[in-house]
């Protein structure tokens, strides 16, 4: 088993299988969202054609669906799993919520809950897309005010009990719709076949993934993902590789990966937030320059599916220190340091072009650099546009 090439299959990230962003978020299960604007890539980047264009009408039109949710963190779901994943997953995650609003001192008593999720509800439905602006203004001409800590959990809550979801896709600001305005009912499962559905969706885009993988990914308790895995029954298998238990479906993709491949990959992605086995991408001797211990995730670099290096979303040029070459040591690039003494001119190519298809899909225009004889690294690739 090669478990890199399966995961980037599996993932999507090489050799994509759709065109539609909605279609990758159903197939994903979910997929978290905390970065407003780095959500779109990590969606745009698993399609066959990326298209800010196509995701931005995914979004409007509720196809796509971003709201806090497993581990009490922001997932994009699609519209036809909303339902579902609010049924299964949502109980767990006001319990996380109300711990952490404990732990900050904060106490929400029940009247105050359910009197300003009304308000919410309303500001919602008379404006379409409420900013937290609005939310904020609706609450003061009630007389209500509290510090901005307090309204994001009535706001969290409020999406975790199926009242509030995304509204209108902006360029940089959230925005909030009444659920029953933007997505339709769906047929009701019950838990054991929500669990199995849910559980399916994790193994199939993830996989190779462990049971500790999944119980961390889904935030539901141990006893769950155990009883999700074995309402798979045979479409299901373990395989075991250097000691440790990864589960595979019957459908797991394993052909279709070429090597020479490089991914711009954003903060807080799938390919690394979805599992604890991160080591089998990320040398552990690295793994401070991809997340933090208080959960912070950083926008990476991965050559062939190994994690090597940090990249800049937000610059106008290409911004790129690599920690680790094509032979996996520890190698420090930094400004004076050119690419092209540690990769061949097809690698170089192979940057430049991750880096364009991203700039195409964050609403920035650059002049095409394949085939430029000289690529730097730390102030790298597209600095020569």
């Amino acid at each position: 088993m090669n478990p890199i090439t399966i995961r980037l299959l599996n993932q999507q990230l090489v050799a994509p299988q759709f065109s539609d962003p909605a279609e990758v978020v159903g197939y994903m299960g979910a997929m978290q969202a905390q970065e407003y604007r780095m959500m779109r890539w990590a969606v745009a980047m698993r399609t066959r054609r990326p298209s800010h264009k196509a995701f931005k009408k995914a979004f409007d039109s509720g196809q796509i669906i971003r709201l806090h949710l497993m581990r009490g963190t922001w997932q994009l779901v699609s519209a036809e799993d909303y339902w579902m994943m609010i049924g299964l997953c949502a109980p767990k995650a006001i319990a996380v919520t109300r711990g952490w609003m404990s732990s900050n001192k904060i106490s929400i008593p029940d009247d105050e809950l359910y009197h300003v999720r009304d308000i919410l509800a309303l500001t919602a439905a008379d404006l379409g897309s409420a900013t937290k602006e609005d939310i904020v203004q609706a609450l003061a001409d009630k007389d209500i005010r509290m510090d901005d800590h307090r309204l994001s959990y009535h706001i969290r809550m409020a999406e975790m009990s199926g009242t509030l979801c995304s509204g209108e896709l902006l360029p940089m600001k959230a925005t909030y719709a009444l659920t029953a305005n933007k997505v339709k009912p769906t047929a009701q499962m019950d838990r054991d076949e929500a669990l199995a559905y849910f559980t399916r969706k994790y193994f199939q885009s993830r996989q190779p993934a462990t049971l500790e993988d999944f119980v961390w990914w889904s935030g539901l308790n141990v006893s769950d993902c155990r009883k999700g895995i074995a309402l798979l029954g045979d479409s299901i298998h373990v395989e075991k590789w250097k000691g440790r238990n990864f589960y595979l479906t019957d459908d797991c993709r394993t052909r279709g990966f070429r090597k020479g491949k490089f991914l711009l990959i954003p903060p807080y992605d799938e390919y690394l937030i979805s599992y604890k086995s991160r080591d089998i991408v990320l040398p552990p001797e690295h793994r401070h320059h991809a997340h933090n211990n208080s959960g912070i995730f950083q926008p990476v670099i991965a050559y062939d599916g190994t994690v090597c290096g940090n990249w800049s979303p937000f610059k106008d040029d290409c911004q790129a220190t690599f920690f680790a070459g094509q032979s996996g040591r520890a190698e420090r690039f930094d400004e004076r340091s050119s690419i092209a003494e540690h990769f061949s001119e097809a690698d170089s190519k192979g940057i430049t072009e991750a880096w364009q298809s991203y700039l195409s899909n964050t609403w920035r225009i650059v002049k095409s650099l394949v085939g430029a004889k000289k690529v730097t690294t730390a102030k790298t690739v597209a600095n020569q546009a």
